[in-house]
């Protein structure tokens, strides 16, 4: 199988986490996988923020891509055409989406961007929308791209490992295409790589046993499906090569944070002689942000955790803590994978390095 088969035949046949289509936002309920696919169909901003705020949308990249396209979604003409108008409703809209979720930096760093270009935007309310649509369709265009190379980049990774497991989800579902963690795996699969994955089934929300195994699944990549707290016996046995997870955030020095119980698996495979790699785009990098004590980790409902499909689990009124992130320090990381290559220890240089030399690419002239 090609990866051109695999893509037409199985990842094309996935629904995609973000859509937009003659001027209309959709967004895949990530709350219904894998039982049911329903698209919503976001008609006001507010539906794009409850989306992001109740997890419909999630992972770092495709949350991103949806708050571009948010800014615009229902954005009325202001009277007389006044551009001043019109921008500072946009910044207002801004706020709100970066509201939405603390933790993940590409919301943040996607609805800055079209900032920019509303400041750079001409005095003109038509050509300013265009200018705003244009630069969400080249945060969605550029996602897709960077997670192709991620891919290329973690093939030889996974060539050497191929008994990978896995955290939540950094696959299709997260991004516009392919993934960050998963994009290597799926490579991988092509080229004929006998690779294996364990699924860390994530609790509370169970991302990794309802989107990643729904993925891997449907695409053929042999996987099985473990609680959360079997990885420590699995890797105690010799079953796992490789950990390969994503994020929502590096700090500049390397602290790492994505979905709680990651930094279980970063500690674990210290303890066993284990690569923990992590994979993302150049987005996902915050270098203002020093480490990941200045990270604000995202507290949810304790019902995510007293319930599971509407059961009750635990006695009514229990305490819950429900952090949806951990930290994990960046001594704990092998490497990071993006679409400009593994970066490596010390962080602190090597971050800052590629960091700069992709935006200073990118705002190259030619």
């Amino acid at each position: 199988m090609t990866l051109r088969d695999l893509t037409l035949k199985s990842i094309e046949a996935l629904p995609r986490a973000v859509s937009w289509s003659d001027g209309k936002l959709s967004l895949l309920d990530q709350r219904r996988l894998p039982v049911e696919t329903q698209q919503i169909r976001c008609d006001q901003i507010e539906d794009v923020f409850d989306a992001i705020k109740t997890l419909a949308v999630r992972g770092a990249p495709a949350i991103g891509i949806a708050a571009a396209y948010g800014l615009l979604v229902g954005l009325p003409d202001p009277d007389n055409g006044d551009v001043s108008a019109l921008r500072q409703l946009i910044q207002d809209r801004a706020n709100y989406l970066k509201s939405a979720r603390p933790t993940a930096v590409n919301l943040a760093w996607a609805v800055d961007r079209m900032l920019a270009a509303l400041l750079a935007g001409e005095d003109d309310t038509i050509i300013l929308k265009q200018c705003l649509l244009a630069e969400a369709m080249l945060i969605h265009r550029e996602d897709t791209q960077a997670c192709n190379r991620i891919g290329d980049y973690g093939l030889p990774l996974v060539q050497k490992c191929p008994r990978v497991l896995t955290h939540c989800n950094a696959g299709s579902l997260a991004v516009s295409e392919l993934g960050t963690a998963l994009a290597p795996i799926y490579k991988a699969y092509e080229a004929g790589v006998p690779v294996h994955v364990y699924i860390d089934e994530t609790r509370p929300l169970l991302q990794g046993a309802r989107l990643t195994a729904f993925e891997l699944h449907a695409t053929g990549v042999d996987c099985t499906l473990i609680t959360d707290n079997m990885a420590a016996h699995i890797m105690s046995r010799g079953l796992v090569d490789m950990v390969l997870v994503g994020t929502d955030r590096v700090a500049a020095n390397g602290d790492v944070a994505n979905k709680i119980g990651t930094l279980n698996l970063a500690v674990l495979c210290h303890y066993f002689g284990i690569p923990f790699y992590v994979a993302c785009p150049v987005s996902t990098i915050d270098l203002a942000t020093a480490s990941g004590s200045e990270i604000r980790i995202e507290q949810r409902s304790g019902s995510e955790v007293t319930q599971l499909g509407g059961q009750q689990l635990a006695p009514t009124g229990i305490g819950v803590l429900n952090p949806a992130f951990d930290i994990t320090p960046a001594r704990l990381v092998s490497g990071i994978i993006t679409e400009c290559g593994v970066i490596r220890a010390p962080f602190e240089s090597s971050l800052a390095g590629v960091v700069t030399e992709k935006y200073a690419s990118a705002s190259a002239p030619g």
